[in-house]
């Protein structure tokens, strides 16, 4: 049987700065420096990469910053993800597959670890669900590099319960990383949020905002969402984006929104969910203009 000794809790930040959309943002070295100031500034300390992001580009981008200001590092977490093998100029696969053999995720990490200009990462997460997966073997790989002192945590992202407890059984997990939103609430009921709950794991939240639905697209749900959020927000005095990552912050498993903005702003808004709580009935207000139907 394996060991399954809980590791020591990392303590991400409670919103954490998402650096997928980095190539787009068009800073130069210096403003990438200040942005990741004013994070820190603003408590948000966790930054979240991925192998793929940007075309395989924005680890790099984000390590020219730290090696220009190598003092930041101490003041960061720093967590990525690999295991999507993503056809690319530089990577000519056949066709786009998930790869969660020994050699993939060690070159992966080894990979991260220079771009980023770091001895450590501080959390790894497997970006997706690879079926072919041997949970015994890839637990294995995450010992060997925790015991290189090359990663210091390690977790999953879009994985069903049962493929979080079958891997968590063989090496133990920091946490899960999920979708959910004010219109993107299958978390709620596919036993992943549960679990997360029963575990004392609080989970990751990608795309809070709904990749930016909630304020640009006109379909039904939307638009209901919207109406329903409005007056909810004017009562708290704050933005729907900051009343977004509020809705998420309530539920109990007590995650950690990412957000995806370059901006200070987009920043300062998720922090300001912080200081907002909501009760029953608002959250439920905007969980029935989701679904369309009052609860069951």
């Amino acid at each position: 049987m394996p060991d399954r000794t809980a590791p020591g809790r990392l303590a991400l930040s409670p919103i954490v700065a998402g650096l997928w959309r980095l190539t787009e943002w068009n800073l130069d070295v210096p403003a990438r420096v200040r942005w990741i100031e004013q994070a820190l500034e603003l408590g948000i300390r966790t930054f979240d990469h991925a192998d793929i992001y940007g075309d395989y580009r924005a680890e790099a981008l984000f390590g020219e910053a730290l090696k220009a200001a190598p003092a930041l590092r101490q003041h960061m977490q720093l967590v990525t993800k690999c295991g999507i093998c993503l056809r690319s100029h530089d990577r000519p696969y056949r066709l786009n597959h998930y790869d969660t053999s020994a050699s993939h995720v060690r070159a992966q990490v080894e990979q991260s670890l220079r771009k980023l200009h770091t001895e450590r990462l501080d959390l790894v997460l497997i970006h997706r669900p690879d079926y072919l997966m041997d949970a015994g073997a890839l637990a294995q790989t995450f010992a060997a590099l925790s015991d290189e002192g090359k990663v210091a945590h390690w977790g999953v992202s879009n994985h069903s319960a049962s493929q979080f407890a079958l891997l968590h059984r063989q090496h133990p997990l920091l946490t899960q990383q999920l979708e959910l939103s004010v219109l993107q609430m299958g978390a709620l009921d596919d036993g992943t949020l549960d679990q997360a709950q029963q575990l004392g794991l609080r989970p990751m939240i990608w795309s809070p905002l709904g990749g930016g639905r909630l304020f640009r697209d006109d379909d039904a749900q939307a638009v209901r969402v919207r109406q329903a959020m409005q007056p909810i927000a004017a009562r708290h005095g704050v933005s729907l984006a900051t009343l977004a990552y509020a809705w998420i912050l309530r539920h109990p498993s007590r995650p950690h929104p990412i957000t995806g903005s370059g901006r200070r702003e987009g920043l300062r808004e998720a922090v300001a969910a912080l200081d907002v709580r909501l009760d029953a009935e608002d959250w439920y207000a905007i969980w029935v203009a989701s679904k369309g139907h009052g609860v069951p």
